[in-house]
């Protein structure tokens, strides 16, 4: 049986840096390197430089389905499969296959590419990482829809940061590089405008470099000077969110997230339910958990009424060593009278700290605990 197959990834801030031309490149510097390498899926967006780039690899015939009266393509995995190449090239990581397909995403059928032992070359924009989905609305006032556990990029083997500098990209832009002439004013005064492209750039150079760290920690082997004991596991760090399902919640998870993340530490959810939900508030329930999921972390629901004595006992039984909470609203003077609901669970609580995170201008406002 064939070993696992290794995945990089060329990352990028935005659409026309040229992340699939390079990804292209790679494949046919391997293939005249004596590698069997194949197109699983390209997406030239109808740039001449990249289709030109892909002249002389083999692309595996695309799939084609039928979506409400609407022929459509898409990868087909079971073809790379039984192709078996060295190397498959796979455009688009983020991307949302056709529905009926055997996976939803296009990172779960990479994921089978790689159980299978064949090496796989991909891209993503870095906007599509799903903890920064929230910073990069507040970023570029653009909500991204489609977007991947950033587990899938940590666990990379290797992580490639294809760049340029806004301006740059703004002239490739301007000279119908990216998309057509016809579509260029909109796109400079929308999602490329040089404060955004800046702003991308910046997250996209921390992030490269953060999964380009954590592969390094993975690779290395610990270091332990002779004579020294391990360290006792209640050192380890442990972030809990508490919060409940309603508008927001979802960015205070991201958060706890990358808090988490910056931390290596592992990650608790807990919602927060009355015993009848609206709703609209059970919708934001099933976010939540679907979220905590793709994000990797324990999910679990405590009803209103056990309140923060269970809160308490969860966060002491799992090593809980931060909590993050929305910051509570401005009381009036009936909410001036009783504790609020973080104070409540600190009480009960030796050696945690807390992050109480505000709301934000663009969200409807949580009534805080």
């Amino acid at each position: 049986m064939r070993a696992r197959g290794d995945l990089k990834v060329f990352v990028g801030m935005a659409a026309g840096v040229g992340k699939t031309y390079d990804m292209l490149g790679e494949g046919r510097e391997r293939a005249r390197a004596g590698e069997d390498v194949v197109i699983g899926w390209l997406d030239t967006h109808g740039r001449a430089e990249t289709a030109a780039q892909a002249d002389g690899l083999e692309v595996v015939p695309s799939l084609e389905l039928d979506y409400r009266g609407i022929t459509l393509r898409d990868m087909s995995l079971d073809g790379v499969l039984a192709r078996a190449p060295d190397v498959a090239l796979v455009d688009e990581l983020a991307h949302t296959n056709v529905e009926g397909m055997r996976n939803q995403k296009r990172y779960q059928d990479v994921e089978e590419l790689l159980d299978a032992g064949i090496d796989v070359l991909s891209t993503l924009n870095v906007q599509h990482l799903e903890s920064l989905n929230d910073q990069v609305f507040e970023l570029t006032g653009v909500r991204v829809r489609e977007t991947i556990p950033d587990q899938v990029l940590l666990d990379a083997d290797e992580v490639v940061l294809v760049d340029l500098t806004p301006e740059a990209l703004q002239a490739r832009l301007r000279a119908g590089k990216i998309y057509p002439l016809e579509r260029v004013d909109t796109a400079l005064l929308n999602f490329f405008t040089s404060g955004n492209l800046g702003a991308l750039r910046e997250v996209a150079l921390r992030e490269v470099a953060g999964a380009v760290d954590e592969g390094l920690q993975r690779a290395a082997p610990p270091v332990i000077e002779r004579g020294a004991e391990a360290p006792p596991r209640s050192l380890a760090e442990r972030v809990m969110v508490i919060t409940r399902p309603e508008v927001g919640s979802q960015r205070l998870v991201r958060r706890g997230w990358r808090t988490a993340r910056r931390l290596g530490a592992d990650l608790d959810v807990v919602c927060l339910e009355a015993s009848r939900l609206a709703p609209e508030a059970e919708v934001q329930a099933e976010q939540l958990r679907a979220l905590a999921v793709t994000l990797g972390a324990h999910f679990a629901v405590v009803g209103r009424g056990e309140g923060a004595a269970e809160i308490a006992r969860m966060a002491e039984e799992r090593g809980v060593t931060r909590l993050v909470m929305r910051a509570p609203r401005p009381a009036g003077l009936l909410g001036r009278l009783r504790k609020d609901f973080a104070s409540e669970v600190l009480e009960r609580l030796e050696g945690v700290d807390l992050i109480l995170l505000a709301d934000r201008p663009d969200e409807p406002k949580g009534s805080g605990e």
